[in-house]
């Protein structure tokens, strides 16, 4: 099967966390990405003058994720593990999917190791209304990421 050439669109995703505890969609995901940082090095007897780059220690990005409010304590259960120093039952492994334009198959995935909850932020209210959704903000502490190309 030959390579496709035009970009997915970022708008078909399902966010799955292992336990199968957190309910609802995902409107948002942000911050999937990896680092490696670079040590500069010279020796001092060194006739150029140039630094040398070694590679350094890898880094996961933190994860943000974002969806309207629903009727869950998932997520706070997961902040007691953590407020309880039960640190094993709050880690998680968090499965991040980008879906084909029809929804139904996957076309990558992001596995997300040693997952627990940093921050949480709940829902803006205003009595003016204005029909926005109660959205809520839960921000991820990433041990390690691995990549799978699905399609």
């Amino acid at each position: 099967m030959p390579d496709r050439t035009s970009p997915y669109n970022a708008f078909n995703f399902r966010v799955d966390f292992g336990s199968g505890n957190i309910q609802g969609g995902f409107s948002e995901v942000s911050g999937l990405g990896t680092e490696i940082t670079v040590a500069e090095y010279r020796n001092g007897n060194d006739v150029r003058n140039v630094v040398t780059k070694i590679p350094g220690m890898f880094k996961v990005s933190d994860v943000t994720l974002k969806r309207g409010v629903v009727n869950s304590a998932a997520v706070f259960e997961m902040f007691d593990a953590l407020q309880n120093g039960n640190v094993a039952e709050a880690k998680q492994t968090v499965t991040v999917t980008l879906m084909d334009e029809t929804g139904a198959n996957a076309v990558q995935r992001w596995v997300l190791l040693d997952v627990f909850p940093m921050k949480y932020t709940g829902p803006s209210l205003s009595a003016k209304g204005g029909g926005d959704v109660a959205m809520e903000e839960l921000q991820l502490s990433v041990g390690d990421i691995q990549y799978d190309q699905v399609a």
